[in-house]
């Protein structure tokens, strides 16, 4: 466990170079700052992302807003005050019709999202800056003293079947159809009043308006008033539409378990290989990888290994700070993985993957509530917990504005790094992708680079200042690079983040 003097190590890679953006294509538009973390505290993490960083395993990298071809704002909800929309409660009484009686949709609905609230960004399809490989192979910078050490071998639709095989062996009720049979009941319940139609239901209510309407010179009334506090009320709405309200008997049973990803705890290791089935099958079915591509060595540096160290302070929620891996079991078969990251003001969302025969529940949507309703439960322990992130909001890519449905939400000013509410920033990104959000032209960084000698490095297994090393340092000089780092992660960061310097 993380002590409250250990340090986050990082190697600043630069971001000079355009990439191949994973939106729109272009294939030297992406640009983007990148350092590769062997070890990070959460507070450090959670200090970056509130500067725009964002990581991918343990590649943690910078959309560079001003120059790339799709700005990247950081968003965030507001899960304290976050009430679903109609497309949320719609998908949410999906689930629990498909629970209570097994239907399960055709297909995969075009929901408000996708079917996706994530990133979809892998290292191999140039959506994030490759990482020196120099870096990923060798082994761990040495620490300073006193610290903590941090196939496409055969035919495509072989294995393609191998693939659906191992998973089906895991789930068994994966590829029985796009229904599963309700179990045999005694028909309607002859005490109750007949069903009704939807559009019937609506009928009856808007007549019912008008009715009022009419009664009460054409102010139109409720006939039960919300209550008077719209906080209690809110915070109740999502809780019920995902469990208060589903019946006793059941026919399917859904089970939602949170394992540490990094370090592994024994519950995540017992559940590896059902994990990287199911995930090996999302990637070839809805980002159409080849078979051999999705391996088991990506899918470990991409979404099970972690810079984050795991902290447990006696203030923060029960299950701790860093890494995990949110686990959807459906009668004992894992259908869905949330990855996601505990920090000290939030719950991140870092990527989410699920079984190809359960897109019909709109299995991604369905994930981004559940954390929102989980950040709301970590709340209770630690109050200062009460955001929920959800990556990068895409103006500038149509299927990426989803994100900006989970309100009330706030963008990421790319200058000030303050946080403006998105209905005030639509208006600025409709005119162009990249945007000041802030509104008053006299704010600035509030944490901005203004000593570049206290920056700390990591030299030769030693911790000092910039100004120290500088002259112990032999060769030609760095500070160029090294100005670049701490402007870009801002003075407090700068002063508690150890710069490897070789």
């Amino acid at each position: 466990m993380a002590t409250g003097g250990s340090h986050s190590i990082v190697e600043y890679l630069g971001g000079d170079d355009g990439h191949r953006c994973g939106y729109c294509k272009n294939k030297k538009g992406n640009f983007s700052h990148g350092m590769w973390s062997h070890v990070m505290t959460v507070q450090d993490y959670q200090d970056l992302i509130d500067r725009g960083w964002r990581r991918s395993g343990k590649y943690v990298y910078k959309p560079a807003m001003n120059k790339t071809c799709c700005p990247q704002y950081t968003i965030r909800c507001h899960a304290l005050n976050f009430h679903p929309s109609k497309t949320h409660k719609k998908i949410l009484k999906r689930m629990k019709k498909f629970l209570s009686n097994g239907e399960l949709p055709l297909g995969q609905p075009q929901d408000a999202c996708g079917g996706e609230p994530m990133e979809k960004m892998l290292e191999e399809d140039g959506s994030v800056p490759p990482v020196d490989p120099a870096i990923v192979q060798r082994s761990e910078v040495e620490p300073p003293v006193g610290h903590s050490s941090p196939e496409e071998s055969r035919d495509g639709k072989a294995a393609v079947l191998d693939a659906s095989k191992a998973a089906a062996a895991e789930c068994p009720l994966a590829g029985k159809g796009s229904r599963i049979p309700p179990k045999a009941g005694v028909g309607a319940d002859p005490s109750r009043p007949p069903c009704r139609k939807a559009k019937d239901i609506r009928k009856a209510r808007r007549l019912q308006k008008e009715h009022q309407k009419q009664e009460h010179g054409g102010v139109a009334t409720t006939l039960n008033p919300a209550p008077s506090n719209p906080t209690y009320n809110q915070a109740k709405g999502l809780e019920e539409f995902i469990s208060d309200l589903l019946p006793d008997d059941l026919l399917h049973n859904l089970e939602v378990r949170l394992v540490r990803s990094a370090p592994p705890s024994p519950q995540f290791l017992s559940s590896f290989n059902a994990s990287y089935q199911v995930y090996k099958l999302y990637q070839m079915a809805i980002h159409h990888y080849l078979p051999g591509k999705p391996r088991e060595n990506q899918f470990k540096r991409f979404l099970c290994d972690s810079p984050l160290e795991a902290e447990t302070p006696p203030d923060g929620p029960n299950v701790g700070y860093g890494s995990f891996h949110q686990q959807y079991w459906l009668d004992g078969c894992l259908i869905a993985v949330g990855v996601i990251d505990i920090l000290p003001r939030c719950v991140s969302s870092v990527y989410l993957y699920y079984h190809p025969d359960f897109a019909g529940l709109s299995l991604g949507t369905y994930s981004a509530l559940r954390e929102i309703a989980f950040t709301r439960q970590l709340h209770k322990q630690s109050p200062k917990l009460a955001y929920y992130y959800l990556g990068f909001y895409i103006h500038s890519c149509p299927k990426m504005r989803y994100k900006g449905q989970y309100r009330p939400s706030d963008l990421l000013c790319p200058e000030t790094y303050t946080w403006v509410p998105i209905e005030r920033c639509i208006p600025w990104l409709d005119t162009s992708p990249y945007a000041r959000l802030a509104e008053d032209n006299q704010a600035g960084d509030a944490v901005a680079l203004r000593n570049l000698g206290k920056t700390l490095v990591l030299h030769r297994r030693a911790i000092m200042p910039y100004t120290t090393y500088i002259q112990k340092r032999k060769g030609p000089t760095d500070e160029k690079e090294v100005q670049q780092y701490a402007s870009l992660v801002g003075q407090t960061c700068a002063e508690r983040i150890l710069l490897y310097r070789a």
